[in-house]
């Protein structure tokens, strides 16, 4: 289990996300991740870490999505 949280910040962006019904699913996937994980000390999976990783890359991913992206892949357990 992963002591790392999704911060505020980071939260407060996945919500955003979620309710947008402009952001692509590998986004959501994202956001839904980072939100699990806040103050339960979850670790992100292999499917969510992968859309986290497709979502920081890409060019039309607004400033949320990355927000939530980053939270969710860096509570990515090796």
């Amino acid at each position: 289990m992963s002591d790392k949280k999704t911060s505020d910040h980071a939260a407060s962006s996945a919500s955003d996300v979620m309710t947008d019904g402009r952001t692509s699913a590998d986004s959501k996937s994202a956001a839904g991740s980072a939100l699990s994980q806040v103050n339960k000390g979850r670790s992100t999976g292999d499917d969510a870490a992968h859309s986290a990783s497709e979502t920081l890359q890409s060019d039309d991913t607004g400033e949320k999505s990355k927000t939530a992206a980053g939270s969710a892949l860096s509570q990515k357990e090796n």
